[in-house]
C-alpha cells in the first residue's frame, strides 16, 4: 500500500511520525509534498527513505490513499491539482472538517473520506473521528480504519456531529492544556512549589483520571462523586467551579460551531464561485 500526503504542517508531519513511529507504514510506503518544500525536507531526513514529490498532481497519482492536510482555504488549489490525477479506484482522505463530503464527491471522481485526527494520536492514543463517502465500500472502511488503529481509536460519526465530536477529540487537548497551565501557575504562586513538579503531578493525575474513565468503568459523575466527600475539601472547591464555569462550556460549543460554519461557508464559496464562471462562459 501507497499512502501521500499532501501538506506536511503541523498536522501532515504529526500523522506521517505518527504512523512510522508505530510501524504502521515505512518511510518506503510514503510519498509527501508540501507547499514549503523545506517541511517535507526536514521529514525525509527524519525517516531515511520517504519519497518527495514537487508536485501535489504526482503525489496523488502514485499513491493508494491520500491524505490532504491543508487548511481549508488551500483546498480548493489543491483539488485543482490532483482532479484529474486520481482515479475512481483511489481514495482521498481530507483531515480537515470544513470541506463536507457532498463538495468532495462533487469535485473528485475517486472515493472520499474525511478522517479527523488528534495530537494525542503522536502518542498512540486519543480517538480519530472518521467519516466516510458514499463510494467508500466496506473494504475500503476497513482498511483506512485498521489503518488508524495503528495510532488511535478510530470513530465513526455522522456528518452533522463532526464539529462537536473534533471539539472532544481534537481540540480537547487544548483546551485542558489551558485549563492545567492556569492551574499550576495559580499553584506555585499561592504556594511557591516548583511548576516543573506541579507539572509533573497534574500530567500524572490526568493520565490516570483518563484511564479510570476508559478502563475503570466510571463515568464522571461517578468519579466526582467518589472522590468529593461531602462537606470536604474537593466538594467545596467543585461548588466553587460549578458557580464560575456555569456557562463557559456552553459559550465554548457555541464559539467552535460559529467559527467551523463560518470556514464551511468560506470554503464552499471558493468552490462555488468556480461552477458559476464556469456556468457563465
Amino acid at each position: 500500500m501507497k499512502v501521500g500526503f499532501i501538506g506536511t504542517g503541523s498536522m501532515g508531519s504529526l500523522l506521517i511520525d505518527a504512523f512510522v513511529n508505530a510501524g504502521a507504514l515505512t518511510p518506503s510506503q510514503i510519498t509527501a509534498s508540501s507547499r514549503t518544500f523545506a517541511k517535507a525536507e526536514k521529514l525525509a531526513h527524519r525517516h531515511p527513505g520517504l519519497n518527495l514529490s514537487l508536485r501535489n498532481s504526482d503525489t496523488a497519482a502514485d499513491s493508494d490513499i491520500v491524505f490532504i492536510c491543508v487548511k481549508p482555504l488551500e483546498f480548493k488549489c489543491v483539488i485543482d491539482e490532483i482532479r484529474n490525477a486520481v482515479s475512481p479506484e483511489q481514495i482521498v482522505v481530507s483531515i480537515t472538517s470544513p470541506l463536507l463530503i457532498e463538495r468532495l464527491e462533487s469535485e473528485l471522481p475517486c472515493k472520499v473520506s474525511k478522517i479527523i485526527p488528534s495530537i494525542t494520536n503522536l502518542v498512540g492514543s486519543g480517538a480519530s473521528l472518521c467519516i466516510h463517502g458514499s463510494r467508500i465500500n466496506e473494504e475500503d472502511r476497513y482498511m483506512l480504519e485498521n489503518l488508524m488503529s495503528a495510532i488511535s481509536k478510530p470513530l465513526r460519526v455522522p456528518e452533522a456531529f463532526t464539529r462537536v465530536a473534533s471539539d472532544f477529540a481534537s481540540c480537547g487537548p487544548a483546551f485542558l492544556s489551558y485549563f492545567l497551565e492556569q492551574w499550576i501557575n495559580a499553584g506555585a504562586e499561592h504556594t511557591g512549589m516548583d511548576r516543573q513538579q506541579l507539572c509533573e503531578l497534574a500530567s500524572e493525575m490526568l493520565l490516570g483520571t483518563g484511564r479510570l474513565l476508559t478502563e475503570g468503568g466510571f463515568t464522571p459523575a461517578e468519579l466526582q462523586s467518589r472522590v468529593a466527600v461531602p462537606g470536604g475539601i474537593t466538594a467545596e472547591a467543585l461548588s466553587l467551579l460549578e458557580m464560575s464555569l456555569h456557562n463557559v462550556f456552553h459559550e465554548l460549543i457555541r464559539t467552535t460551531h460559529d467559527k467551523y460554519e463560518e470556514d464551511v461557508r468560506r470554503a464552499d464559496a471558493l468552490f462555488s464561485s468556480e461552477q458559476l464562471n464556469r456556468q457563465q462562459y
